[in-house]
Formats: structure tokens, sequence, C-alpha cells
């Protein structure tokens, strides 16, 4: 850690020995010419140079930081190296300077009031250094302990605390003042962030991510082969929910976790191989794949196999489309098979029905509101569920003749008035 941050802090050796000698040299000449021992003094001002040098001295990084501090729970100070040092740097002034005035309550509340003036420095000046509450609670707690180290020093040697009503009403009265003008300070001039917070949010989605690459290998090798190997994954979080896509040696495979649901997947082979299989084997073939992975999708739908190519090197396209009185609702499952059974790809949306209002233009008066809007002939309108403005609505789609400025319009089934569908 120390390595760290003489890394950190370029020159950082150079600048307290400078420091200390400036500090010390005439804290010591001033006591000694008052008759008083100058080490103790001299100890104290040596050991300020040292947490001025190390806290306030510009860092390496520049301003990155300036204006923030991160008000995260300081629940890793006992274990954080950086914390400890912390602990460490910030309890020998407090406890020499207990033992030079013996007024611990003074000392403990100018040195809190230092050690968070420190940090909101860190914040507000852009010297490449951090503010966060895990540091403040660290030099906090270092000054506390060498307070209380020189108040027990004190104890065993038999020195009496000095003015003792004076000392709590001083201590109490700086430490009100102090945290009055730091928490003025702060509000005006520092914004927050918790990335504690945020790492505890980022741990819970990796561990709610187990099992989810066992379970897209698996899934890619009864798609793709037995003998598909992995070649990575990346991971999207949307919600409660992630969408994972794997690239493997056979071809790419996306899926829902923790729904175990899967979207899309294509071969990289994706052109069809000689096979002998006819229209109603492929189907059959198509079929019991979609029944095994996509059971919701495949209820109460409406199937139709269309064939792209010649001869047996075909490819066919198998469609799931599910409709409410007569409207196309938005689940999708479209699959992609050769004559040779081989599955090559699939895309697929398992949207559930939604309800929504009761078709009342028809497609007659649709195609004539369209060809209104546009000037063209309209050609075809397919009656679909749509969303519009987040609601789920009645659409009709409707085809006006190429050349004109759109060639698709959306008319609301409902009401007849053109609308724009969100765009997902």
């Amino acid at each position: 850690m120390i390595e760290a941050s003489i890394g950190a802090v370029p020159g950082l050796f150079s600048a307290f020995f400078v420091m200390a000698l400036l500090f010390a040299a005439p804290t010591a000449f001033i006591a000694k010419s008052r008759n008083r021992p100058p080490l103790l003094p001299a100890l104290l001002a040596t050991s300020i140079a040292g947490v001025l040098a190390v806290t306030l001295l510009p860092g390496s990084a520049g301003g990155a930081m300036a204006g923030i501090c991160d008000i995260g729970r300081p629940v890793h100070m006992l274990t954080s190296a950086s914390a400890l040092l912390n602990i460490a740097l910030f309890a020998p002034s407090p406890l020499l300077a207990v033992l030079l005035f013996r007024r611990p309550v003074t000392v403990g509340a100018i040195s809190l009031v230092c050690s968070a003036t420190v940090e909101l420095i860190q914040a507000t000046v852009p010297m490449g250094r951090a503010c966060s509450a895990t540091d403040l609670a660290a030099n906090a707690t270092g000054a506390l302990l060498g307070v209380c180290t020189g108040a027990v020093w004190l104890r065993l040697r038999g020195r009496r605390i000095s003015h003792v009503s004076r000392d709590v009403s001083w201590g109490t009265s700086l430490a009100a003042i102090g945290a009055a003008a730091l928490a003025g300070w702060f509000y005006i001039s520092v914004s927050t962030t918790d990335v504690v917070a945020a790492d505890d949010k980022r741990s819970a989605r990796l561990d709610a991510l187990d099992g989810a690459d066992e379970w897209m290998e698996e899934s890619a090798r009864e798609i793709f082969g037995k003998q598909t190997k992995s070649l990575g994954s990346t991971s999207i979080f949307e919600g409660n929910r992630t969408v994972i896509t794997m690239k493997t040696d056979q071809g790419e495979l996306v899926g829902w976790w923790p729904d175990r649901s899967l979207e899309r997947a294509w071969s990289i082979d994706n052109t069809g191989e000689e096979g002998d299989l006819d229209a109603d084997q492929v189907q059959a073939v198509g079929q019991e794949f979609a029944q095994k992975w996509f059971p919701t999708s495949v209820a109460d739908s409406q199937k139709s196999l269309n064939a792209m190519g010649e001869d047996n090197s075909k490819v066919y396209r198998l469609t799931y489309r599910r409709y409410s009185q007569g409207v196309m609702m938005p689940m999708r499952l479209d699959i992609t098979i050769t004559s040779a059974g081989r599955i090559m790809g699939f895309t697929s949306d398992p949207t559930r029905d939604p309800p929504i209002t009761p078709a009342s233009i028809s497609k007659k008066e649709a195609k004539r509101l369209a060809e209104k809007e546009t000037g063209s002939e309209a050609e075809a309108a397919v009656l679909l569920a749509q969303k519009v403005s987040n609601e789920w609505r009645p659409v009709w789609m409707v085809s006006v003749k190429s050349g004109s400025k759109d060639p698709n319009l959306f008319i609301d089934a409902a009401s007849g008035r053109r609308v724009e569908p969100d765009r997902v």
C-alpha cells in the first residue's frame, strides 16, 4: 500500500521531508524559547506534515474525481489496506496533541473536523484524489484511537486532564460548528455516488447468472450439435432479466436468463445441404423442435411452411402465428430448416397475447383511408396488435404502391386514425 501511495503521489518522500523540516524546526524553536521541551511539539509538527503530504499533495490521476464523493457504507474499512493505512496515518497526531495539551475532547473535535476537511478538499479540488465515506470513517477512527491512547497514557502516567469543563465546552462547540460548516460545504460543492451499493448490485447480478452459461452451452449443443464448443458469452442486464449472447464454433445463440427462453440462433453454415426430406417430413422436424423449445408459442398458433431454393437443397421456413378476434398477436416464431433436417436457425418472440380493443375498421376501409392519406393505391393490409403510445391497439398495416413516400401506413383499427407504432 505504501508503494502504491508513492506511485500515486510523485515526490512524496521529498515533499514530506521538506514539509517536516519547515513545520518541525520553527515549532521546536518556539518551544525551546519558552523553556519547554521541544521534542513533543516537533514530533507533532512532523506527524501533521506527514498527514498533509500523504493526503493533500496532487496525485497522478489529475482532476478526474473532482466534485464527487463515494458515500457508500464503510463495510470494508477493516479489510481494506487503504483504510487501514488511513487509520495508522491519522492516529499519531491526536495522540501527540493530547500528550502535549492534555485536552482530549478539544483535540478529538479538531481531529475529526480536520479529517473530514481533508476528504472534502479531495472531493472539491481537482488534485487526482478520491473522496469516500470509507476513508472518512478510517480517518476518524484513527483520530479517535490516537485521542483515546493519549488519554489513557496520561492517566497511567498520573497526569491530570487540563481544565476538564473548559475542554468539554470547547470541544463540543468546535465539533458542532465544524460539522455545520462542513455539511454546508458538502451540500453546495459535492455530488454523491455509492460505489458500495453499485458493487453489491453488480455482485448480486453476477450471482444471479450462476448456471446461465451452462444452460446456454447445453442448448447450443442440442441445437448445433454435440461437438459444439463455446467461444465465450456476453450479458446485458435489462431489469430483472439478462439477455445472454453466446458465440460458438457452430453459430450464435441468444437467450434470456433466468427465464431460460431462447430468442434466436443462427448457424455459421447458412447454406442448404442436399437432403431427401419432403415438405411434410421437414415440417415434422420443425414442429418437434418447436414443441420442445417453444411450447407456449406453439399452443393455439397457426403454422405455415414456405420453401426457398430448388431440388433437394431447399431450405424451409416454418412460421407460427397466433390470432385473436382476427388480429395477429405479437408472438412470433420462425424456424429455418434444411431438406436434410438440420435446424439452420430461428427467431422467437414469446410476448403474451395482450388485451386489445375490438377492431371496427374493415380491411377495405383501412385501404381507403391509406389511399386518402398517400394518394397511392393500397395493395395489401394486415391486421396486427401493435403498441401505440405504450398501449396495445389493433392496427392495420397497409402497403401502398412502390414510389410512395410512405410505403407502409398504420391505421388504428378501432378509431380509423393514422398512428405510428412504438419503436422497440
